[in-house]
């Protein structure tokens, strides 16, 4: 009785490469992270073309996007925009400055305090997130498209989890760093 071989990835075969240099080093660590970062560089490309199709680059998408996905009126303080970027502030600094000079995002008085401006989509940053991130999500779809539905369920909530995890281990590890 013979067995069918399965078929193997780029990351099976890196890990395979790897046991033979390394055998005493575990790669299974590969196996979940590494094909995440393998499928992301994958449909990356597609992505980004998607984005630059409404002149756009990924950061300045991911800017109206936080701010399109927030709710009316569409405005959040520089802060709180970063933070959610998880991004440094003067990443932020010039990622606004393109979207306001491409009539997309504005400066506004912030409701909490006066003495600070809030970003704000205009009319305009709000039709082309919306119009970005449909055409976004309907070119993603389609990449997974053939992929059982049971399948697709199953990942998610065990990529959920392990999202999770990651970022408990993280935090954790913050406080421990911050405690010393």
């Amino acid at each position: 009785m013979s067995r069918e071989a399965k078929p193997q990835d780029h990351i099976d075969r890196a890990r395979a490469q790897w046991e033979k240099e390394l055998p005493d080093l575990s790669t299974e660590p590969m196996e979940i992270l590494g094909r995440i970062y393998r499928l992301s560089r994958l449909v990356t490309p597609s992505i980004e073309a998607t984005f630059a199709s409404f002149g756009l680059d990924r950061g300045e998408f991911d800017v109206v996007a936080t701010l399109r996905r927030s709710g009316p009126p569409y405005r959040l303080t520089p802060t709180e925009l970063y933070r959610s970027l998880m991004i440094a502030s003067g990443s932020l600094t010039h990622r606004l400055a393109r979207l306001e000079k491409a009539g997309l995002v504005k400066r506004v008085p912030s409701e909490n305090d006066g003495r600070s401006l809030a970003v704000q989509l205009t009319d305009e940053g709000i039709r082309r997130a919306e119009a970005a991130f449909r055409q976004d999500m309907a070119s993603e779809a389609d990449a997974i498209a053939w992929f059982d539905p049971e399948k697709k369920r199953q990942i998610s909530a065990l990529l959920r989890e392990l999202n999770l995890t990651v970022e408990a281990y993280l935090a954790a590890r913050a406080e421990k760093i911050e405690e010393t």
